[in-house]
């Protein structure tokens, strides 16, 4: 017994991926309680301190503070919720319809304030605004939901039912329990039933189960009891307001710069890729960050079940979204639909949400038949499974036409450590035969060069004249520009845009930059 525990210790102390296990799991293993971490934001005009801390409930606690904001201040507020709506006239149509959200906010915002001013006329400005956001968010928000929602470094916020309090999911630690309870299920009722309506659908006894999403492009997903046991849920997956780019997933370790050399060698020369991997891997973030590589003069239609792709602002880009039918079950818009009607848009680039079904995956595989490059997402948790998942059913499309992909992405989350990597990349050879090229080391934290390209390199000699020494040289110049831009923190969206940009325009200037280590002056704000 000895002997094992000693093998096992010696293992993870040489691994060096210790350093990155979450404090969480540190304190939990040494059990010395206290803060792991504390920080402030604002939920639009109310401070909001965040604590979390490790408890003896096996996972550690979101706990939230608004300075200022007792129970009692609450209570008052919440009876002051009745006169707000009945002083501002609206028609319904104003309620849900996206485009008049800010004026309606505006009417809400001026009405709370002169709501204030009369029963609160001692208070200051600053207060006031403070309570009059508390107010809107619980008329026209989602109430307790509202302070989470508004935190940048959250993923989800789920409730369970109303015995349970909200629980969250952490970029940095996971799932955690916060402070916050729904007081009854009716609450939980009323939450699902408002964001129905803003969106067109009902949710009800006949109709328990509601996927929708809310104007900020965060997906929700909500069930009634006694579909659910316990209770009424609600999940929201937040959108990501500042989308993934290479640099940034280099900056995180997740991919080496030479592969993100050789993805936009790929993206460049129009080849067509495939993301794999699991549930909240990173597919969906990784495929925002490759169409960052697309040039500027080329037509990019996207299609999605849900927006989250962000694209540099001054791509040629039409984004497109699938619709749910109506309770009538009509005016439904597929995956498909979109599909086959975007290759009569005349695109370049075509990104796929995400491929589920045969038809879909048939379209796709017409598309790159024709001289279209596209890029797709799939769940699949690596290489091998990916292939195995397209030629089986429910997809189930023939070994003959897997060659048109150039390679196979596997973005992988590890739990425990609590990291996301780019797990493999291999490239898809004649008949879906596949060529491992790169691979992550789980004892070193690298991904490694484990082969060497073949079916890319014959393409890009056949259609680009590149050598294999020219195919090289490019990879390694654009690690390097990668490798910069993640030095000097040009991470965002529009930053990474207009130097790829720049790269296809003037390559040479853009190399003398980094070359001498220069800084980059934006011109496009």
């Amino acid at each position: 017994m000895t002997n094992k525990k000693n093998t096992k210790n010696d293992v993870e102390e040489s691994t060096p991926l210790k350093p990155v296990i979450s404090s969480v799991e540190q304190l939990r293993t040494t059990g010395t309680g206290g803060v792991i971490d504390s920080y402030f934001f604002k939920s639009e005009n109310i401070p909001v301190n965040i604590k979390i801390l490790d408890t003896k409930d096996y996972v550690p606690h979101y706990v939230v503070t608004i300075p200022g904001l007792a129970e009692g201040t609450k209570i008052i507020l919440n009876t002051l919720k009745g006169e707000l709506v009945t002083d501002v006239k609206l028609d319904i149509s104003e309620l849900i319809d996206p485009k008049k959200a800010e004026q309606v906010k505006r009417k809400f915002g001026d009405k709370a304030l002169k709501l204030l001013d009369k029963h609160f006329p001692s208070l200051t400005p600053e207060t006031k605004q403070v309570l009059a956001s508390y107010l809107i968010q619980n008329t026209l928000g989602l109430g307790d939901l509202e302070v989470p929602m508004h935190d940048d470094n959250l993923e989800e916020v789920v409730i369970n039912s109303s015995e349970d309090p909200i629980w969250v999911y952490h970029k940095r630690y996971g799932w955690l329990k916060t402070n916050i309870k729904i007081k009854n299920e009716e609450s939980i009722y009323d939450y699902a039933a408002m964001i129905a309506r803003k969106v067109g659908r009902q949710i009800n006894i006949l109709n328990p189960l509601l996927d929708a999403h809310l104007q900020t492009g965060d997906r929700v997903n909500a069930t009634l009891s006694p579909v659910s046991t316990f209770g009424n849920t609600i999940t929201i997956r937040k959108f990501s307001k500042n989308p993934w780019t290479m640099p940034l997933f280099v900056k995180t370790k997740c991919i080496s710069p030479e592969l993100a050399g050789l993805l936009w060698l790929c993206v460049q020369n129009e080849l067509s890729l495939l993301i794999a991997g699991g549930t909240a891997s990173g597919k969906t973030s990784f495929l925002n960050a490759l169409a960052g590589f697309i040039p500027p003069n080329q037509r990019i239609v996207s299609i999605e079940d849900t927006r989250e792709l962000t694209l540099p602002s001054f791509l040629h880009w039409i984004p497109m979204s699938t619709r749910e039918p109506n309770p009538e079950g009509k005016g439904e818009i597929t995956m498909l639909d979109l599909m086959v009607n975007s290759l009569r848009q005349r695109p370049d680039r075509i990104i796929v949400g995400e491929v589920r079904r045969q038809r879909e995956a048939e379209v796709m595989f017409e598309a790159m038949h024709t001289g279209h490059s596209v890029y797709a997402t799939v769940h699949a948790d690596n290489v091998e499974q990916t292939i195995t998942r397209l030629v089986n059913p429910p997809i189930n499309v023939p070994n003959t036409v897997l060659d048109a992909l150039a390679g196979i992405v596997v973005q992988f989350r590890h739990r425990r450590f609590g990291i996301r990597r780019t797990l493999e990349f291999a490239e898809v050879m004649k008949g879906g035969e596949l060529n491992m090229l790169h691979q992550w080391d789980i004892k070193t934290d690298k991904l490694k060069e484990v082969g060497k390209t073949i079916s890319i390199a014959n393409t890009l000699q056949l259609y680009a004249g590149m050598s294999i020494r020219e195919i090289e040289k490019d990879i390694s110049e654009k690690a390097e520009i990668i490798e910069w831009m993640n030095k000097n923190n040009y991470i965002k969206v529009d930053e990474v845009g207009h130097i790829v940009a720049q790269y296809y325009k003037n390559p040479e200037i853009l190399q003398e930059f980094v070359k001498k280590d220069k800084k980059w002056a934006f011109d496009y704000e």
